[in-house]
């Protein structure tokens, strides 16, 4: 409980999305989406951004079937741009700079974490045995909730599977898509961007680095929301 030396206490859990948040695979998933946009007579601009980075296999491959009219099946393109990502994935699990030092942080208080993906549950667990599916209390993949990011049910139900209040939570993300998602929760967010931008907002936390972030900007994030 807060206290006169601390006027704050750790939020109840933290729930961190995955790529390009706790590593770095952002790049790795738009080189996977470019190599077949190219193979569909495409090339990737900025204009793809917001239906690439930090979204879904299954809503990057449906842009890709929209945007080059192929004959191939939205279905052929997300099993052949999986199968891409994850083949990069296994070659190259990258933590991003102060992931590990806060995760340890978090332990070391024995704040719950989750890890909350919009990536395939195969991809989830390359990820895992690289970086250590002990850091987590829970994770969830694209699988595990009917609609993913922007939608809130990856949040909701990871504090769900917590026993929590989403409110009482830190989600900490890097893309608009993600941190839409965790807003839309109820979450206290904590934003890291990694490749695109995202605006200054109410109830939105913005660092250039989780080297920046420690246990007592967490607690006042969610402390400020009880106030």
């Amino acid at each position: 409980m807060p206290d006169a030396a601390r006027p704050w206490a750790p939020p109840a859990a933290v729930l961190f999305d995955m790529d390009g948040t706790l590593v770095d695979t952002e790049h790795l998933w738009w080189q996977a989406a470019a190599e077949l946009a190219t193979e569909l007579d495409l090339a990737l601009t900025e204009r793809d951004v917001p239906d690439v980075l930090g979204r879904a296999v299954e809503h990057t491959a449906a842009h890709l079937h929209r945007s080059s009219g192929t004959a191939r099946t939205e279905a052929d393109l997300a099993a052949h741009l999986g199968d891409t990502f994850a083949g990069k994935v296994a070659d190259e699990i990258v933590p991003r700079p102060g992931a590990l030092a806060l995760l340890t942080a978090l332990r070391a208080a024995r704040v719950p974490t989750a890890l909350v993906s919009a990536s395939p549950r195969r991809v989830v667990d390359l990820v895992l045995a690289g970086l250590g599916s002990d850091w987590f209390t829970v994770t969830l993949a694209a699988e595990d909730t009917e609609h993913t990011k922007p939608a809130p049910d990856p949040y909701l139900a990871a504090a769900a599977l917590l026993g929590l209040d989403p409110a009482a939570c830190v989600a900490v993300e890097d893309t608009p898509t993600g941190v839409a998602s965790a807003h839309a929760a109820g979450c206290a967010v904590l934003a890291v961007p990694s490749t695109v931008p995202i605006a200054a907002a109410p109830g939105i936390t913005l660092l250039d680095s989780l080297e920046q972030a420690d246990l007592a900007l967490l607690g006042r994030l969610t402390a400020s929301r009880a106030v």
